[in-house]
């Protein structure tokens, strides 16, 4: 596995633990760099950079994520679906130098190995949907589209 595949997982983990706990930002990164402190450092620091920005921004992705995610409220999803395409969404608005199509195939490579095949299609489809949105420039709109 590829250092960045395996930071964008540990990503996923912490958001996860995030999620069910709400412990502080800095408590996260000890208490999760302590138990895996075998990470190699640019892992790290790219899976800390992925979890902490996909935190600080998830107001932000979780409006792009419901409007797109139609007839499911970000609340009702599976913690690991919400989660990784918390963390998907975040990539493509402050991370520009990955590709969309890459992170996308990224984050159904972690689906397949995390979550079940019906999720891998559900975030597919919505990475899309929004990946689409950002090409064409419609970010304002469908966030002016959230209730």
């Amino acid at each position: 596995m590829g250092a960045r595949r395996k930071a964008r997982e540990c990503a996923l983990q912490m958001l996860f633990q995030f999620d069910v706990a709400q412990p502080s930002k800095d408590d996260l990164l000890r208490t999760y760099w302590g138990e895996m402190s075998e990470a190699k450092e640019d892992v790290q620091d790219f899976a800390s950079r992925l979890a902490i920005g996909t935190i600080d921004h998830v107001e932000e992705i979780d409006n792009l994520i419901g409007v797109r995610a139609e007839n499911w409220r970000i609340e009702r999803m599976a913690i690991v679906d919400r989660n990784l395409l918390r963390l998907a969404v975040y990539e493509f608005l402050h991370e520009p130098s990955t590709p969309k199509t890459v992170v996308i195939n990224e984050a159904l490579e972690i689906a397949r190995r995390f979550s079940t095949f019906e999720a891998t299609q559900f975030i597919n489809g919505v990475l899309d949907s929004i990946k689409r949105d950002l090409e064409e420039g419609s970010t304002s709109a469908i966030a002016a589209e959230t209730p």
